[in-house]
């Protein structure tokens, strides 16, 4: 039996930003920080976005700059009206 944990958000689908970081990684992160992680590539970021805001490709946005995770809940108003303007749906 393999064992899957539980998405952390339970409620309504939640923006889930997609982007590399300067370091080429792939960066997967909640708009406010609620759960986020790195990965080796595109689609498995996207698969953990997908997984963790209840399968709703719509809230996946791909950030056009770098991005690094930060767990700590501080997404800026300012990096928020950013990826506004300068984003394309990842899914």
């Amino acid at each position: 039996m393999k064992l899957v944990e539980p998405p952390s958000c339970s409620s309504a689908s939640r923006i889930v930003f997609i982007g590399k970081n300067k370091r080429g990684n792939w960066v997967a992160q909640e708009q406010n920080g609620l759960y986020g992680g790195l990965f080796v590539n595109r689609a498995q970021a996207v698969k953990y976005a997908l997984f963790e805001n209840g399968h709703h490709p719509e809230s996946i946005i791909e950030l056009s700059r770098e991005v690094e995770l930060d767990m700590s809940g501080k997404f800026s108003s300012s990096d928020r009206i950013f990826a506004a303007a300068n984003t394309r749906r990842a899914a």
